[in-house]
């Protein structure tokens, strides 16, 4: 706490110059607000930093420049990509945890808590807002945070484009996209198909995706916004982690073990939402919601009993939100009032993984995960400088499993766990152009489905608690015509950490633990400056000093004092770009990796590395048509690192490399319709 003291006086004093701030607004709050006002970390990522010269393999590639993100695992599509902010998340085996992904309003986050990204469109993605800190006062189930993402709206001249990009490793990636706006009529389709045989052995990844944005204008003041979201991923296979002396000696290797099970993933998933929009009347605007999710999910792990797993899930929901914007005794006050409701319908079966081939059953439960919230969020502008926000979230989320595979006894059973989520934030304006703020913030998180699995057989794991948090933040935010800079200063108190660990009989299926309690402080900067009419600057930097405070595991191990692991102590990125007025772009970043631990026990020290990537292209303007084509180079001086760590593997097999310098060229064709 002392730290924050320091930080927040310190803060103070840089808060004295005097700048002009960008009247830009988001929606990262559940309301439409300036980003300078909020108290509370937020990030915003444009259409150019997501789309433009990108390979589009994975949202890190464009997330890397957010202060306290960090994120592993771009090439191995079985685990998913693997987010964490400010640690919450880093435990995760496969998928996100911690973070709440929201994709045009419509969760990719299950009631559970456990999230995943591989039915994100981002060839048809616009923004990207990255809430970091707890965000459960609003958004529930999630320590670490939220991130929202939006697809592009057709513009006003329609348009059929179609993108083609070619890389090492076979990698292709096919697009054609067509939107516009008659009207009342906002339309905006994308379809895209990838395939890559990847760097590793046995990595080989197939995927098709089509993304469908329609908004419908109903009246002058309410709309209607439907989005579809398809996802066929018949292939993507698993090469596993290798231990340090296999990974020196070939690191393109996949674990032999993964190759003769078969270790993979193929799904199938199907998304539709509905949000309508409406202004009853002056100061009052009312938001609902609903949204249905079919997933089909067939994967292997590279052991024999039960690792095989079928699962089909369905997921469905929504929620309301009512906001009152009013005077309240001479001061201006915005009332969040916010009600949401999930159901995840899992019916998981697991067979016996004969060298990939499907076995005798083992394992055939129903779970059901039901989860309700709701919220209350208040906004009083004190003065003309000062705003102060309370809120508070109260969820209740029930895991109910029925047993239907009895010939091992009825492991059926059920658990409600619920929480309170208060928070509250003070943001300050110094001069035109500074804002300071301070926020206290909780949060709480339920162990997932998978998490909650019992070691000793079927059922839950009785023994598993929530984890809980609370966070204490100071920040200040600088906008000028010339330069942004945001600082944020954090303590984290954590009480039941969730933690991973694996079994000598079950090599490659990860469970779960509580640790007694952790402490995370760090600080996170960002800076971006226009240096030149043409060229732009800017840069990241999270500092990290995550530990547990009290840990010991269920085999009497203790762990008080170390690192919590999979978290880099320093994390830098920056980049360069350079855009000229003949239409030629080309953008340089560096992203500096520190070292971090890859178990509990921090006896696996991970080194440093920094890695390097370049893109430079060219847009072309030709009356109605726009010809664009541009060239990328990853890992530029092929650096030798690992594209993720898995954390507490068992013998050690901790490493996944990542592939050397590797190139990859496109060509982007678009045809205006005007008139």
């Amino acid at each position: 706490m002392q730290m924050l003291r320091n930080a927040s006086l310190l803060l103070c004093l840089v808060a004295t110059t005097s700048m002009a701030q960008d009247a830009i607004t988001i929606n990262a709050t559940r309301v439409t607000k300036n980003p300078a006002e909020i108290p509370a970390a937020v990030s915003t990522i444009g259409q150019d930093e997501i789309q433009l010269g990108r390979q589009q393999l994975g949202l890190d590639e464009s997330l890397g420049g957010v202060p306290g993100l960090f994120m592993l695992n771009r090439y191995n599509f079985a685990q998913d990509l693997r987010a964490s902010i400010r640690g919450f998340g880093a435990r995760s085996s496969f998928g996100i945890r911690g973070i709440k992904i929201i994709v045009d309003g419509i969760p990719e986050t299950l009631p559970d808590g456990q999230g995943s990204v591989d039915g994100v469109d981002l060839g048809s993605a616009s923004q990207i807002n990255v809430i970091r800190g707890p965000a459960s006062s609003l958004y529930g189930n999630a320590s670490g945070g939220a991130i929202l993402i939006e697809s592009e709206r057709g513009p006003v001249i329609p348009f059929v484009e179609t993108r083609a990009t070619f890389g090492e490793y076979d990698f292709e990636n096919l697009q054609l996209k067509t939107g516009g706006d008659r009207g009342k009529f906002n339309y905006l389709v994308n379809l895209s198909d990838t395939s890559l045989e990847g760097y590793r052995d046995h990595s080989e990844f197939e995927n098709t995706q089509l993304n469908g944005r329609f908004e419908f204008s109903l009246s002058d003041t309410s709309s209607l916004l439907t989005t579809i979201h398809y996802t066929d991923q018949p292939q993507a296979n698993d090469p596993g982690g290798i231990n340090a002396a296999d990974a020196d000696d070939d690191p393109s290797q996949a674990r032999d073990r993964n190759v003769d099970f078969d270790a993979g993933e193929a799904l199938e998933q199907t998304s539709i939402g509905l949000l309508y929009k409406t202004s009853l009347r002056q100061g009052r605007d009312l938001e609902a919601r609903i949204y249905n999710t079919d997933r089909d999910f067939n994967n292997k792990l590279p052991f024999v009993g039960g690792g095989a797993v079928s699962l089909e899930r369905d997921f469905t929901g929504g929620g309301i939100k009512y906001i009152i914007d009013d005077v309240v005794s001479d001061k201006k006050n915005r009332l969040l009032l916010g009600f949401d409701y999930d159901l995840q319908d899992d019916e998981r079966r697991r067979f016996d993984n004969n060298s990939g081939t499907l076995g005798a059953e083992v394992f055939d439960q129903n779970e059901q995960v039901t989860s309700i919230g709701a919220y209350l969020q208040n906004e009083t502008r004190l003065n003309d400088r000062v705003e102060l926000t309370l809120g508070v979230r109260y969820d209740e989320v029930e895991f109910d499993v029925n047993d239907d595979f009895l010939g091992d006894g009825d492991d059926s059973g059920r658990v409600t766990l619920d929480q309170a989520s208060p928070m509250a934030g003070i943001s300050v304006r110094q001069g035109e152009d500074t804002h300071l703020y301070a926020t206290v913030s909780t949060a709480f998180e339920t162990p997932t489905t998978t998490e909650f699995a019992n070691p000793g057989g079927g059922g839950f794991n009785q023994d598993l608690d929530p984890q809980e948090s609370t966070n204490y933040e100071v920040g200040i935010k600088i906008a000028t015509a010339d330069y942004r800079f945001e600082a944020a200063l954090f303590h984290i108190e954590v009480d039941d950490e969730l933690t991973p660990f694996e079994l000598a009989s079950q090599p490659g299926r990860t469970f779960f633990e509580n640790a007694g309690s952790s402490t995370r402080d760090g600080l996170e900067i960002s800076y971006s400056r226009q240096l030149a009419a043409t060229v732009k600057f800017s840069m990241a930097y999270t500092y990290s000093d995550f530990v547990f405070d009290r840990f010991t595991n269920a085999d009497g191990d203790k762990f008080d004092g170390k690192h919590i692991p999979g978290i880099p102590d320093n994390l830098l990125q920056f980049d360069v770009s350079w855009f000229g007025d003949s239409g030629f772009y080309a953008v340089w970043n560096t992203t500096y990796t520190g070292e971090l631990f890859a178990d509990n026990a921090n006896d696996t020290r991970v080194s440093a590395y920094s890695v390097s990537d370049i893109r430079i292209g060219h847009n072309g303007f030709y009356d109605d048509w726009e010809l664009a084509s541009f060239l990328g180079v990853n890992n530029f001086f092929d650096e030798e690192y690992n594209s993720n760590i898995r954390i507490n593997a068992f013998g050690e097999r901790y490493f996944e490399p990542a592939p050397e310098r590797n190139a990859f060229i496109g060509i982007t064709v678009r045809k205006r319709f005007p008139g």
